[in-house]
């Protein structure tokens, strides 16, 4: 196993970082092999890692944290142990199970993905990282991750930690999101010659403990003699990130309908687009400016109060206010073309995210 980078193989650095020498790749592996972090999806030392674990566990880690992540795939470990059992649920289960994780786009890549490896490769994951990217919902991030966590795979699996870390040993001073190919170009120079999955992990690992993104303890970094950002006392300043656009509000109008024997009139969005397949009470589209006549959208004519109450929510691209509006109906009320009745006792089957959630707690 090499124990440097190469450095006549980086591309162009700061000039900070082209007088410090390259970091030892092997001083960072001994630093995990002693402070490696115990995850219900990494193998222990000397084992393989499944690459069902690692598929699930990396589906799941986009933009989520380690702390949340930890219940949802210990619920669907227990629900579907591998990737035939998974590819073998129903949709709107896997979607179910989901609510509360977020991006709810990665719950049904996650089940396409594992119904194409079934289906295709025979329930085995493809070793190659071009294999795995050609798979659904897989891109280069996570087809990286299985290739060198679960094969040994010769990889990079640049996340927020990788770009961090590397942002840093090189002082990089372009920005994020532009930086995000000359920091993967940065990343493959470091590779050692074996070990590449624990490699990948060490470097999360890294960037998750040690060079985090505010108070860095640079003191107990392997590399800290040679990081350009330590070297020139200035490590929070890097990764370098481009101003964020504002994000915009949208407004809407929520329909609560609640039957005389409890049941709450749902729906399902459509399977494409935010949120989609997952459960809803009916609303107005939402927009940026207030519609002007709220109840044309209204799923049924009944006798509808305001509530004196709002629910706001924050996706990744837009804020959301909505108002809530309230009727009872009799029991005897059927539901509209598209709705369905659901008992307040199967709201835990219904996929209902975050944002329903809220809604659904001024269904009384």
């Amino acid at each position: 196993m090499a124990d440097a980078a190469n450095p006549a193989r980086l591309p162009s650095a700061p000039s900070t970082a082209s007088r410090l020498p390259p970091p030892p790749l092997a001083a960072l592996l001994a630093w995990y092999d002693r402070h490696r972090r115990r995850l219900p999806w990494r193998a222990a030392p000397g084992e393989r890692a499944d690459p069902y674990h690692v598929f699930l566990s990396e589906i799941m880690l986009q933009q989520t944290t380690v702390v949340t992540v930890g219940p949802y795939y210990a619920d669907f470990l227990a629900r579907w142990p591998d990737v035939g059992a998974l590819a073998g649920a129903r949709l709107e289960e896997v979607l179910s199970r989901w609510a509360g994780l977020g991006y709810y786009a990665r719950a049904r890549n996650l089940h396409a993905c594992a119904r194409a490896v079934v289906e295709h490769h025979g329930g085995r994951f493809p070793q190659e990282e071009a294999a795995l990217l050609a798979l659904p919902g897989v891109g280069p991030y996570t087809a990286a991750a299985i290739a060198a966590i679960a094969f040994d795979r010769r990889a990079a699996p640049v996340d927020g930690n990788w770009e961090r870390v590397v942002a840093r040993l090189f002082a990089l001073e372009e920005a994020l999101p532009k930086a995000k190919a000359r920091l993967k170009a940065l990343a493959l120079t470091l590779l050692p010659q074996a070990r590449f999955g624990d490699f990948a992990q060490a470097m999360m690992d890294l960037g998750a403990t040690i060079c985090t993104p505010r108070k860095p303890a640079c003191a107990l970094c392997p590399w800290r003699e040679n990081c350009a950002a330590h070297a020139g006392g200035t490590p929070e300043r890097y990764p370098l990130k481009a101003a964020k656009a504002a994000r915009p509000t949208r407004q809407g109008v929520a329909f609560l309908v609640v039957r005389a024997d409890g049941a709450v009139l749902v729906r399902s969005r459509p399977a494409k687009g935010l949120l989609g397949g997952m459960s809803e009470v009916p609303s107005t589209p939402w927009e940026t400016q207030a519609l002007a006549d709220p109840l044309a959208h209204a799923p049924l004519t009944a006798q509808w109060t305001a509530l004196n109450a709002r629910v706001s929510h924050v996706f990744s691209h837009f804020a959301l206010e909505l108002a809530l509006w309230r009727a009872r109906v009799p029991a005897a009320t059927p539901a509209p073309s598209g709705h369905r009745w659901v008992p307040r006792t199967g709201f835990e089957a219904e996929a209902f995210p975050s944002v329903m959630v809220k809604v659904l707690q001024y269904i009384d």
